[in-house]
């Protein structure tokens, strides 16, 4: 029996997943219980006020944080009867009971999904500054790698203004904010989402782009600060000479560990994906997309556009071979859609992308630029979220107000690769900046799982076509590829 490929095990463990998550929802006795203590609070006795206090309170409920303190809040209401109190109680008991033995299985099979993500973001760091500094210092040349940064910046600049003209089309044509209503109040994660968006001053976001500290970066897992460290480094390096050669020898023995590493990490991917696909299926459900379900059409096929209108394109142009290229970028593509994490394909888009065709010196240095500056499916997600939001609230925007909210966002989403869930800080800062209500965040997390999928995977295409498009332009993709990638030989390193 022939062995399995890893996408093939990859896929075998989404679909598990996915079958393990619709058991855990349709285990869930949940919305039962919360109709059953609904109908309880219909039934006692209470005065109107109270019991409209109470049901509206009752509806809020819809994780166990607030079913716990739902039944915290009951048990100290001191204003209640005690008869009718009692009865309510018995309910709630047994409602936050159903929710707690849901969120035990869903953390239990969690486990596995998070050490996915915690051993890819273990070797994230060293894998990084270990192939840029071989790659740039290397190469011993500083003219060749500043030509290759500002080709690079002109490519995702294009690439990213294309990405966000094309979100403003498509909610513009299929208006899926028509007819939403908004919801009254922000939850808690959207509050905090959008108090984290108020401390980003385009003066801090420039100071954070240079690290205070190394261990600091790597602990973090901040790509940008790591890239500008490294690509310091390797300039030093070039600049001392033959002393450079025992470092560039240590980092290059490095980068060939981490390689390894990553190979041995892959082994458990089918199982981090196969638990993460679960979680996500388990806690919300494929019923779900049904709610904002025109919002995720939006978004799929204006992603799909982006592909067809620009990527592919592009790809014909600089002549990639495509049979191969998907080939290589599959793996990581898929990584990337089932964990909603760039972080978990970057070590198998930097293998991949090399054995394409591409200098390790160039994917290197371009790859992880672009996880800070080339975030196309999140850009484009974010001009097609804050027109879904001013369209729920019933706002009109000017054409000149949407090619300015266009050009914020161009500006804003550079770099900001290390912010926890990204793209939601940026729109909650664009949609104050244009003083849209910050309540349509709370009616957007409710799928921002299932479009985070589809976003980041293109993200991580985006990026691996980039290191092509860089290669072909300075003229050094190989278009036989490179099966067996070779360590560069040290000594043959020009230094200067």
């Amino acid at each position: 029996m022939p062995k399995l490929s890893l996408t093939q095990q990859i896929f075998i463990g989404l679909f598990i997943g996915i079958f393990i998550g619709w058991l855990i929802h349709r285990a869930d006795k949940t919305p039962a219980l919360k109709s059953q203590l609904i109908e309880t609070v219909n039934r006692v006795e209470l005065e109107p006020q109270a019991k409209s206090d109470l049901l509206v309170a009752v509806n809020r409920v819809d994780t166990p944080t607030k079913s716990a303190g739902f039944l915290k809040s009951l048990k100290e209401n001191q204003t209640l009867p005690p008869p009718a109190k009692a009865t309510v109680l018995v309910a709630a008991t047994d409602m936050e009971h159903a929710f707690q033995t849901k969120e035990n299985w869903i953390q239990w099979i969690r486990v596995l999904s998070r050490i996915f993500l915690n051993l890819i973001k273990m070797l994230i760091a060293p894998l990084i500054f270990s192939t840029l500094v071989v790659g740039i210092a290397g190469s011993g040349d500083m003219r060749k790698v500043g030509r290759i940064g500002l080709k690079a910046m002109a490519y995702f600049t294009f690439a990213t203004l294309l990405a966000l003209v094309i979100g403003l089309v498509a909610v513009n044509l299929t208006k899926p904010g028509k007819g939403v209503n908004l919801p009254n109040e922000q939850s808690a994660e959207a509050k905090e989402i959008a108090a984290n968006a108020s401390k980003m001053s385009p003066q801090n976001h420039l100071v954070n782009i240079f690290p205070t500290s190394l261990i600091k970066s790597m602990a973090e897992n901040d790509v940008l600060q790591i890239v500008v460290f490294s690509l310091i480094f390797a300039v030093a390096l070039a600049g001392i000479g033959e002393k450079a050669k025992p470092m560039i020898a240590f980092c290059e023995s490095l980068s060939e560990a981490m390689f390894k590493f990553t190979a041995c990490v892959m082994k458990f991917a089918p199982w981090g994906v196969g638990a993460a696909i679960a979680v996500t299926v388990g806690n919300k459900g494929l019923g779900v997309l049904w709610n904002l379900g025109l919002l995720i059409l939006t978004l799929y096929g204006a992603l799909l556009a982006f592909i067809l209108l620009v990527l592919l394109p592009i790809a014909i142009m600089i002549r990639l071979p495509f049979k191969r290229f998907f080939q290589l970028v599959k793996e990581p593509a898929t990584l990337a859609f089932v964990t909603t994490s760039s972080e978990s394909a970057f070590p198998k888009a930097l293998e991949n992308m090399e054995r394409l065709g591409v200098p390790r010196r160039i994917v290197s240095f371009i790859l992880p630029l672009g996880y800070s500056f080339n975030l196309d499916g999140s850009t484009l997600y974010l001009s097609l979220a804050a027109m879904f939001v001013a369209q729920a609230a019933n706002v009109q925007l000017s054409i000149g107000q949407q090619i300015t909210m266009l050009l914020t966002l161009m500006l804003s989403t550079k770099g900001i690769a290390a912010v926890p869930r990204a793209s939601l800080v940026v729109l909650a800062g664009t949609l104050a900046q244009f003083d849209l209500p910050l309540e349509g965040i709370a009616l957007i997390l409710g799928v921002d799982e299932f479009m985070d999928m589809a976003r980041t995977a293109t993200n991580v295409i985006g990026n691996c076509l980039a290191t092509a498009v860089v290669a072909r332009w300075e003229g050094e993709f190989n278009d036989a590829g490179n099966e067996i990638v070779e360590p560069i030989d040290v000594s043959a390193v020009k230094l200067h």
